[in-house]
């Protein structure tokens, strides 16, 4: 489609002029989206290029129609990657006279306004917190062994970055206040048609609250080897429900930075005590002979992984779902002032995480070698290094069960309240309302999923292969299918089979 007739799009046509029939022979099934808020009219999809360009030029500070050339602000290379418009965004719209917002897109663009508040690094703390879990990176090393190990963590790591700039470039492209994005669907829908919308909908909604049952279940089983048992089991699980239904009542991602901030820090606090433990501590024998069937030894390491395939296997999986959470990048652009930074923030997470593996993964297999657990911080021999390891972790595991929940319940309010009913915006008052009560039915089919269905934790290893869709490689067109790139569970929780290890005092 050339730039004029994109341009040409978005203007207002003489009633049964050539431009409204050309415009007219545009539309058709697979090139429209259904925007919600404005009776289902058809949306050519040059409309949404259009606008998004001007609004990526607005959000730097210049006015539509003003006939002022666009300026380049910023002088140094970081800055520039931001202020690039030529691939990103690639129609001109310096000339360009936006036609006059409908009251419908008026009120649209000021509910998506009060959302955008969140800077590129309140994204890298949400990304970290949202990816990070470096606990069962020694396990999957010691799985495939040294070589294999680094080199797939590199590469997976690359791949990862990648199809993250695959969404970033796709949502600067495509979200403009009149037509905002706010969910991974909204960005399937204006690709591929309404159906692709309620897949993504249907399979995001899934695996986000199937991940948050999973963690509750995970933090009670943390807390109850704590407590040695003594805790009724169910409760152990309910009481991180209940957090979650208070941490739950935060609305916006910017609001909920400091906990991801908070979270970062305290991973990293697991990773360097846990590390110091290792280096003063036997392995966890007991626990390694329960859960891998090895026996008490020497501790060896090796090159290359000599374990069966099925092991290796395991091992590698670990390594794809460790960068996972890229289902959730859409909305916290979204929720961001200029959107055009999201890549600094995904970057620099990428990267400590990416950092973050090879350390801790290379530092514990050294230590513990064949006895190396599925977490990590487990294979230490005393119980109360064992608990500072759990009680650490569970705080991290509430915080990132809080973001999955977060982006959860607002993809039902956007899809359920105010798709289908039409309801209240989310920021309104009545919306906070309804918002509320949504939060304490989320958390508590949370609890019924990880407390109540049996061996979740291995159904969580079959969702990704099965929500394949989300995929982002899937939404670029030049893009090959890509397993790394799918939204995968939290990899804390990645417990290869095995609930919690024994309790060794």
């Amino acid at each position: 489609m050339s730039i004029s007739v994109a341009n040409a799009a978005i203007s207002e046509p003489e009633k049964g002029g050539p431009l409204e029939k050309s415009i007219s022979q545009l539309v058709d099934s697979d090139s429209v989206s259904h925007e919600l808020s404005i009776g289902r009219s058809q949306i050519i999809f040059e409309e949404y290029l259009h606008y998004a360009a001007i609004q990526r030029l607005e959000e730097d500070g210049w006015t539509p129609g003003s006939g002022e050339p666009i300026a380049q602000k910023r002088d140094n290379w970081f800055s520039r990657l931001s202020d690039h418009k030529g691939p990103n965004v690639n129609v001109d719209v310096q000339d360009a006279k936006p036609r006059p917002m409908t009251p419908d897109e008026i009120e649209r663009a000021n509910a998506s306004r009060a959302l955008r508040l969140a800077s590129w690094s309140a994204i890298f703390y949400l990304i970290t917190t949202d990816i990070l879990g470096p606990f069962n990176a020694p396990f999957a090393i010691s799985q495939v062994g040294w070589v294999p190990g680094i080199i797939l963590y590199f590469f997976m790591g690359v791949i990862a970055l990648y199809t993250g700039l695959i969404l970033w470039r796709l949502f600067i492209r495509l979200d403009s206040l009149r037509y905002p994005l706010k969910t991974y669907a909204d960005l399937a829908e204006r690709i591929f048609g309404r159906w692709a919308r309620h897949v993504c909908t249907v399979l995001q909604s899934i695996q986000l609250l199937v991940n948050v049952g999973t963690i509750c279940l995970s933090n009670g089983q943390a807390l109850s080897q704590m407590s040695k048992g003594k805790l009724c089991f169910s409760v152990c699980i309910v009481l991180w429900a209940f957090l979650g239904m208070f941490i739950g009542q935060i609305r916006t991602l910017k609001n909920y930075g400091w906990l991801a901030n908070s979270a970062v820090w305290i991973n990293l606090l697991i990773i360097f005590l846990s590390m110091g433990f290792v280096a003063h501590s036997p392995p966890n024998f007991a626990a390694a002979q329960s859960s891998l069937g090895v026996q008490p030894g020497p501790v060896v390491t090796s090159k290359f992984g000599h374990l069966p395939l099925f092991s290796q296997v395991n091992g590698i999986m670990n390594m794809v779902f460790a960068y996972g959470g890229a289902m959730i990048f859409p909305e916290m652009m979204a929720e961001m002032r200029r959107p055009m930074d999201f890549w600094k923030g995904m970057a620099m997470a990428q990267s400590l995480i990416f950092a973050a593996y090879l350390l801790y993964g290379c530092f514990v297999y050294a230590f513990q070698g064949q006895f190396t657990l599925g977490l990590a911080y487990q294979g230490v021999s005393k119980f109360a290094w064992q608990t500072i390891g759990n009680a650490l972790s569970v705080v991290t595991g509430s915080i990132a069960a809080g973001l999955y929940g977060n982006i959860g319940i607002k993809v039902v309010y956007i899809n359920v309240v105010e798709d289908w009913f039409h309801g209240p915006a989310l920021m309104s008052r009545k919306g906070h309302v309804i918002w509320f009560f949504m939060v304490l039915i989320y958390w508590s089919l949370a609890f019924v999923i990880g407390s109540a269905i049996p061996q979740v934790q291995t159904i969580t290893s079959l969702l990704p292969p099965l929500l394949s869709c989300n995929s982002p490689t899937l939404s670029h067109p030049s893009c090959a299918s890509d397993t790394t790139s799918l939204p995968m569970p939290w990899p804390l929780i990645r417990l290869t089979g095995q609930a919690r290890v024994p309790v060794v005092e």
